[in-house]
């Protein structure tokens, strides 16, 4: 062999682990090759390799053309062949799947032994690609029996697997696919090509992302990126699986900006087949991002491309999104339903089960519409058989399905059964993630099961199962305690870096955009840990019964909100009984709602009138949300729901005076009120930088409590502050509060040392039995579907914190310190906290300042 073949066959080898040097090494091997064609020939076929690698389609194809047309004119058949292989890949990743197999075909006799084994690999690649997994699980299986037909060879191997793990994740066999990617990672270390442990790890993230477990999938991807880095290779449709996975959680901002990003990327790179695929996800989150507009444009955009490129199955995903988005834009026909039966039968064919059974009762609700019943009662009894194995998405959907079918047949009971297994099959899935943010948004996977629930409920007129269904949608994800990550280590180390970044940026020391971009870096590094870490096996907390709810309420009256069809109404627990009212529109309610707010803002900055538009704005709310209800005089639990979330409660008529206490849930309130006393435990009082009454404020505190542990000036830092905190009695914290609506969990108290966020308190082991956060909108929260809530208050709740008194709006930053020190008098002298916030308030009838602090928990 000479020296320029030697130094191709090298290049080619390292394509794939180590492109740059192939590269180098190939153009070495092309200028020594004088005029000798099997040189010149698999240099450039190694140049094409190194192309691939790094995602540079149209250069690899032209470096692919060169060295066939260089080894078929001398002849050289073999490696015209393995050409061919290559440039058969290069096609169906640029569409042209039909010439791809037809290259493959041709290629196909003039192999044999290693050669050919991985050209049949090749061409199961290809098969893949189109959605024919039983053929290419037929191909793999073929290449690899070639494979040791010739007596084998370690790397060879390992990509076969590597390639086939993905066909055996599709067709359901999880153990098949992790057998082949432990194969495959340790053929790629035997044979020291460890860039190519990234593709494992990207497979694994795959086959656990279809699994339905979404923390191993963000950690094998995570990880798949690292090793793509470290190789400097291209990582393919690694950003698009792992949106995939975000959005099977509901991160719909964050899947939103990776597949705009991703159809740009493969748009600029005219890499045909991966931008179908940005596509198609791009219309998958715009569904759920509510706009069906940009839904319909890039589902039939993906899914022309697919039909000219020979996909079949891709093109059946378009049509799929389209028909989705044709349903939310309102869009009711004949047409429709025939249009959607077509696409069923087209998505049963290529293999995407779950989209098969959605679209199946899609066209169920659109035949029963349109008053074809018996097409609704086939799709649907298919739906309900097909989709009880699977993942937790495809068994919810099959359980809505029978309760569909069971309405169809007039069984209203056996429609409400179906629908609470389903329910309970989002709930696993739920507990099972352990990330808060990833619990969070993965409610709205229950939120049509639950929506009808409530609807039967309420036409039944039952006010016990319309409670029962509320609370199934109110918060569920709080009944479970944040877990934590699995490198704790690394996520303290990471927090308190991002704290002092903080200080960097707030003193000006050093380049603003540099610490910008690190605060970036090590923002996301502690989302990923925090997502990587795993779940429980379900929740501890049930839905208490109304005679539960009634001996824990003694004389309190429990009112939990509730929004049907755009219309609010309440469910009232007191003296015993239990009754639902209706109340009017919720838009009129979040109108009212928005008034108030800046009312309140205006008055406590001193913009405004304390009484004009704060009391008006105020009586109007209350004449809509509590004037219809039979409150008593003794104290309230609110469950609020959406925007009144928001609402400063003490501000309205029907509240004042009274403790009023908040919670996400009747459950975790009735959790909190009945949890055996704890006896003991510290008073931690802190106050944080930049607050001129803080330190006076603490001051004032620690001579209320003797021996509370204080903490001011620059012995007020997070980590010691945290273990302080950590079972303590009470922590008042008076610090700078800042509101996150990018990333609510990253929302936090301003200390000496830089920010306390929520993944902070979540590494709580004990949280404050009550807390007070006297800085400005300390107690505001991100509502999510199933009025799911990610801020500092919901955090501590949902930890296990029985009280906390917050702000739910921006006030001065002294404002409050008069109110406080009355909060605590009252709570010293044996008063409940909601209680002693109550009278607290009533002692300053003209700040408005003191209307926006509002109890949590079970406050009386």
């Amino acid at each position: 062999m000479s020296d320029a073949l030697g130094k191709a066959v090298a290049a080619a080898d390292l394509a794939f682990t180590a492109p740059a040097k192939a590269r180098v090494l190939a153009e070495a091997a092309l200028a020594e090759a004088d005029g000798r064609a099997e040189a010149a020939a698999v240099a450039e076929h190694a140049l094409g390799l190194a192309g691939v690698s790094v995602g540079r389609l149209a250069d690899a194809e032209t470096r692919l053309r060169a060295a066939l047309r260089l080894a078929d004119g001398a002849g050289l058949r073999e490696r015209a062949a393995q050409t061919r292989g290559v440039l058969g890949y290069v096609l169906t990743l640029t569409g042209r799947t039909a010439e791809a197999l037809r290259e493959l075909d041709r290629a196909m006799p003039e192999l044999t032994g290693q050669a050919s084994a991985r050209l049949r690999m090749q061409r199961a690649v290809v098969l893949t690609e189109i959605s024919r997994f039983g053929d290419a699980a037929a191909g793999f299986a073929d290449a690899l029996e070639t494979l040791r037909a010739a007596g084998g060879d370690d790397l060879i191997e390992a990509t076969i697997r590597t390639n086939r793990s993905i066909v055996l994740a599709r067709l359901g066999d999880w153990r098949g696919a992790e057998d082949d990617l432990r194969h495959a990672e340790r053929g790629f270390a035997a044979t020291g090509h460890i860039g190519r442990t990234a593709m494992v790890w990207q497979n694994r993230g795959l086959a656990a992302t279809v699994r339905g477990d979404v923390p191993a999938a963000l950690t094998a991807y995570d990880e798949a990126a690292a090793r793509y880095r470290e190789a400097g290779t291209d990582p393919g449709l690694l950003p698009i699986e792992r949106a995939e996975a975000l959005l099977s959680v509901r991160l719909i901002a964050e899947a939103r900006e990776a597949a705009t990003a991703a159809v740009a990327d493969y748009g600029r790179r005219r890499n045909a087949v991966d931008l179908v695929q940005a596509r198609l996800l791009l219309a998958k989150v715009a569904l759920l991002d509510g706009d069906p507009g940009t839904a319909l444009r890039e589902a039939s955009l993906a899914r022309r491309s697919a039909v000219r490129q020979d996909r079949p199955g891709w093109a059946a995903l378009g049509g799929y999104l389209a028909l989705r988005a044709r349903r939310d834009s309102g869009l009711r026909t004949a047409a429709m339903l025939r249009s959607g039966q077509r696409t069923a039968a087209a998505l049963t064919d290529a293999g995407w089960v779950v989209p098969a059974l959605d679209a199946r009762l899609i066209v169920a609700a659109l035949a029963l519409e349109l008053g074809r019943v018996e097409i609704a009662r086939t799709e649907l009894s298919f739906v309900g058989r097909a989709g009880r194995g699977g993942p937790a998405e495809m068994r919810a959907r099959a359980w809505h399905a029978t309760a569909l079918l069971r309405l169809v047949h007039g069984d209203r009971r056996g429609a409400d059964a179906a629908l609470r297994a389903g329910v309970r099959v989002v709930d696993r899935f739920r507990a099972g993630l352990g990330a808060s943010e990833l619990r969070a948004h993965a409610s709205g996977h229950a939120s049509e099961l639950t929506g009808l629930g409530l609807r039967l409920a309420a036409e039944a007129g039952h006010p016990e199962a319309v409670l029962r269904w509320a609370e199934w949608r109110h918060a569920g994800a709080l009944r479970l305690r944040p877990a934590r990550p699995p490198d704790d280590e690394g996520l303290a180390a990471d927090l308190a870096a991002l704290r002092q970044l903080a200080v960097d940026l707030a003193t000006g020391t050093g380049d603003p955009r540099t610490l910008l971009r690190r605060q970036a870096e090590l923002e996301k590094a502690v989302r990923d840990r925090a997502r990587h870490a795993a779940g429980v096996s379900t929740s501890d907390i049930r839905v208490p019964s109304r005679a539960e709810l009634a001996e824990a309420l003694g004389p309190a009256t429990l009112v939990e909100y509730v929004e049907l069809d755009g219309r609010l109404s309440a469910l009232a627990v007191t003296g015993g009984r239990l009754r639902r009212y209706a109340l009017g529109p919720a838009a009129e309610a979040a109108e009212r709602l928005d008034e108030l707010r800046f009312a309140v803002r205006r008055a406590a900055f001193g913009l405004g009138s304390p009484g004009g538009l704060v009391e008006r704005t105020a009586r109007r709310l209350d004449e809509l949300l509590l004037a219809p209800l039979p409150l008593g005089d003794g104290p309230l639990v609110i469950v609020p729901t959406g925007r009144l979330h928001e609402l400063p409660w003490p501000v309205l008529p029907g509240c004042r005076g009274r403790p009023v206490s908040l919670a996400p849930s009747a459950a975790l309130w009735h959790r909190a009120a009945t949890a055996p006393r704890a006896e003991g435990g510290d008073h931690v009082v802190v106050a944080g930088p930049g607050l001129p009454h803080a330190a006076a404020e603490v001051a004032a505190l620690a001579r209320r409590y003797p021996g509370a542990r204080r903490f001011t000036g620059r012995t007020a830092r997070a980590e010691p502050v945290l273990a302080a905190l950590d079972g303590a009695a009470l922590g008042h914290i008076a610090a700078h509060g800042r509101f996150r609506t990018d990333n609510p969990l990253f929302s936090s108290l301003r200390l000496a040392d830089g920010p306390l966020t929520v993944y902070d308190l979540e590494r709580l082991a004990r949280p404050p039995r009550h807390v007070v956060l006297s800085g400005c909108d300390s107690g505001r929260s991100a509502i999510h579907a199933g009025d799911e809530l990610l801020g500092l208050a919901s955090a501590l709740l949902a930890l296990g914190t029985t009280s906390l008194v917050a702000t739910v709006l921006p006030i001065p930053d002294d404002a409050g310190r008069a109110l406080m020190v009355r909060h605590h008098r009252h709570l010293a002298a044996g008063l409940p906290p909601a209680a002693a916030l109550a009278r607290a308030q009533s002692e300053l009838p003209d700040s408005p300042a003191a209307t926006s602090y509002v109890c949590y928990g079970a406050g009386s």
